[in-house]
């Protein structure tokens, strides 16, 4: 039976019509400025058969990209619901204790760090948005994989607009702090090999050769475990370390958003490309992996001596980047690999717990924004 689609009311809302009795019609002529329609039964039975969950693959597949479901990537689905509860905006933090704690609050030297950290972030978001949206999402063949990496680009965009906020709010010089990782060469060294590592892969690639499929998962796995679940998750720590001293909590409530979307960005990463690996028989070279944790570490220890030349009330550089070493052994061991640097220690044992925190708010300061998902992910 074939069902015609009302395209004025595709729900079927209005009151039907009223049945009226059939009129003999006159066979019509074809126009030959109309395409011909192919009949279902011309079409070869192969494009007509439904596509199968088994034969999708997160690279390389050959099943139609348009069909969502049924999925073969449940998990992939899980996360674009999770993230679709994360909504929030810079404009619903309060920030004018910032301005008074900014301007009369903070030291000399915790100016020069919120300053080069924002530099630094303001670059990097831009960085990662553009990596998912240009590199990545048009390498997937599976469209549960794709929807939740378009959220993604949205949250960096997100994440981007609040920092501009934060530099807008507080009256900075646009200009000056935008270029700091083209004249700071501590916050420069680790923007190129970001931009190194990403741009390499931000184009289209035959992913069916060999060489192109290890560039591009090396890559996902420097993007996902070292950039954002290093170089991100830890970036935030210098501010936070402020907050606990109840200073500049309007710029740390934001991070702390942007951190628990950041926590989903680095587990779905990781998993992506752990499935890539298994899917398509990709063996990284350890030395390879090792390597890339080596030169993160010596760019986040260069940058976090500039930001931190001497250590601010319950925070210094030493600590920072211990707990950088950390973090890494944690990504290393998700990714399947052996800690880089054994015996590394936990310094800052309340970072975790920035994505955890539940808001309770005054509803006549602030809107309530709460996020729902960040307590339930386990790193470990």
């Amino acid at each position: 039976m074939t069902v015609n689609i009302n395209w004025d009311d595709p729900l079927g809302l209005s009151t039907p019509a009223a049945p009226t009795q059939e009129q003999p019609t006159t066979p019509a002529v074809a126009d030959p400025r109309v395409p011909h329609l192919v009949d279902e039964k011309d079409v070869p039975l192969e494009a007509l058969r439904p596509v199968r969950p088994e034969d999708k693959r997160v690279v390389n597949g050959e099943t139609d990209i348009n069909q969502l479901a049924p999925f073969k990537y449940p998990w992939a689905w899980e996360y674009f619901l999770n993230a679709n509860k994360n909504h929030w905006t810079p404009l619903d933090i309060n920030m004018a204790q910032d301005v008074h704690d900014y301007n009369h609050a903070l030291t000399e030297e915790e100016r020069h760090m919120y300053v080069n950290v924002l530099a630094y972030l303001t670059t990097s978001d831009i960085l990662a948005m553009r990596n998912i949206g240009l590199a990545v999402m048009e390498k997937m063949s599976a469209p549960e994989l794709q929807i939740y990496q378009a959220r993604q680009v949205y949250e960096e965009s997100m994440h981007t607009w609040t920092y501009q906020h934060c530099i807008e709010t507080l009256g900075l010089d646009q200009q000056e702090v935008y270029n700091r990782y083209r004249v700071v060469p501590e916050i420069h060294a680790k923007v190129k090999m970001t931009t190194d590592i990403l741009d390499g892969v931000c184009r289209p690639m035959d992913l069916k050769n060999r060489d192109e499929l290890e560039q591009f998962v090396s890559s996902y796995l420097f993007f996902a475990g070292i950039f954002e679940g290093c170089f991100f998750y830890n970036g935030f720590t210098p501010v936070f370390a402020l907050q606990r001293r109840g200073l500049m909590k309007g710029t740390a409530e934001q991070f702390q958003y942007i951190m628990r979307d950041e926590v989903l960005h680095a587990s779905f990463g990781i998993r992506v490309a752990k499935q890539i690996m298994v899917e398509e028989g990709i063996q990284l070279d350890p030395a390879m992996v090792q390597s890339l944790f080596e030169q993160a570490h010596e760019k986040e220890e260069a940058y976090i001596n500039y930001v931190l030349p001497s250590p601010i009330l319950g925070y210094n550089a030493q600590d920072h980047i211990e707990q950088f070493r950390f973090i890494a052994n944690r990504r290393a061991r998700q990714l399947g690999f052996d800690e880089p640097f054994p015996g590394a220690q936990c310094t800052a044992s309340w970072l975790d717990e920035q994505a955890n925190i539940r808001k309770e708010k005054n509803f006549f300061e602030t809107r309530v924004t709460e996020y729902q998902t960040g307590s339930s992910l386990s790193w470990d």
